[in-house]
């Protein structure tokens, strides 16, 4: 009996290895990638991870950047068309609504977007074809006047401030195109815009049955999940572009009044180049508020071109305070800081175009991010709730 109570005060406890007891130090066979892991601290393990997470998902968007830009007729032509899809979504959900069939609804819809388009433009062009030399001018003179003012006031001579022009006008002429690439790009962006219409005739027309074909795919509660994330994405590009092209035309025609009460020459083209600005956020309507302030400069002189600016100023941060707020809901508003490094991002990928697209597609994916996001918390609070 004692011999047994002595066995049992030194054999080790059931289910613990000799060596291995609670403060003692492990044995060689414990030693590893994994041992040196967790004696990592905790911060540097949480800093190692997320840099991991962060370089994959920049080198898939990377990739498919490149991708995108390999392939930039079609990339276009699907962008144009999923944006106008959201964009005239309104008016065929009401001509369904008068019981027109969805073929017919879908080529109604193309026409109408098609009769806005050929009478705009021309419209714009019949009154400002003329006068788009003038405007030339009229910046050449305003760049002329800027310099004058540059030398004047800073501590740069003419010499250098020439050397600077002179290296900027052959970077520009050694990267412009030549008339055969240039034939090539005009052939591109004209089938790009042709594939375009019959795309968003089709997806006008099968665009919900398509979406729905997707979700069959989608088995368990997921459907449920991707239906929501996707509908959130989807309202959130169909508020984006109608709230950019009505907060454009305002930008239009607040700067546009403000030039022709102010006698600024050009006022037609000046206000047409500030509702197409109106398409890139902050970047520009800066850009398009330079342009009229150096046309106001060249024409009228330095108070009017002040005058102008106050006018542009004072119409931004209408638009930025007021009837953005208003006009685009809280679900589609991002930070200025991430609308700067999307418009950069997208016009180091993919130029122009990628300057159009970057927000819209910011906002989406944000959108269906924080949808799936909310919905996981959601059923992780019932769960241990």
């Amino acid at each position: 009996m004692a011999a047994d109570e002595a066995g049992a005060d030194t054999a080790p406890t059931q289910g613990t290895a000799p060596g291995t007891g609670t403060g003692a130090t492990p044995t060689n066979g414990d030693t590893g990638p994994r041992q040196a892991w967790a004696a990592l601290p905790w911060l540097v393990r949480t800093a190692v991870l997320w840099s991991a997470c962060l370089v994959v998902v920049v080198a898939g968007l990377y990739l498919v950047g490149r991708i995108a830009v390999l392939l930039a007729p079609l990339a276009i032509a699907l962008a144009a068309t999923v944006f106008l899809t959201a964009l005239l979504d309104p008016v065929l959900l009401l001509l369904r609504r008068l019981r027109l069939p969805a073929a017919l609804a879908a080529l109604l819809t193309v026409l109408l977007l098609l009769g806005i388009l050929v009478g705009v433009g021309a419209l714009v062009w019949n009154l400002t074809a003329s006068q788009f030399d003038q405007l030339s001018q009229e910046l050449t003179q305003g760049l002329d006047r800027s310099r004058d003012f540059v030398t004047s006031t800073l501590p740069v001579s003419d010499a250098q401030l020439d050397r600077l022009i002179d290296q900027a006008r052959e970077g520009l002429s050694g990267s412009s195109p030549d008339p055969v690439s240039g034939a090539r790009t005009a052939t591109e962006v004209l089938g790009s815009a042709l594939l375009a219409l019959v795309l968003l005739f089709f997806l006008l027309k099968d665009g919900r049955s398509m979406w729905h074909w997707v979700l069959s795919r989608v088995s368990g509660p997921n459907q449920s999940v991707a239906a929501e994330a996707g509908r959130a994405g989807w309202q959130t590009l169909g508020a984006y572009s109608r709230g950019t092209m009505l907060i454009a035309a305002i930008d239009a025609i607040g700067i546009g009044l403000a030039l022709v009460l102010l006698r600024v020459p050009l006022a037609l083209p000046l206000a047409l180049i500030t509702f197409l600005g109106g398409f890139v956020p902050i970047i520009g309507a800066t850009v398009a508020g330079a342009v009229a302030v150096l046309v106001a400069l060249a024409a009228n002189g330095p108070t009017t071109a002040l005058l102008t600016l106050a006018a542009v100023i004072a119409v931004q941060q209408i638009e930025g305070n007021l009837l953005e707020p208003l006009v685009m809901k809280r679900q589609v508003r991002l930070h200025p800081a991430v609308i700067l490094v999307a418009v950069t991002a997208g016009t180091l990928i993919a130029g122009i175009a990628g300057a159009f697209v970057s927000v819209p597609i910011t906002a989406v994916l944000w959108r269906v991010v924080d949808t799936v996001q909310r919905r996981r918390s959601a059923a992780n609070g019932l769960l241990t709730g």
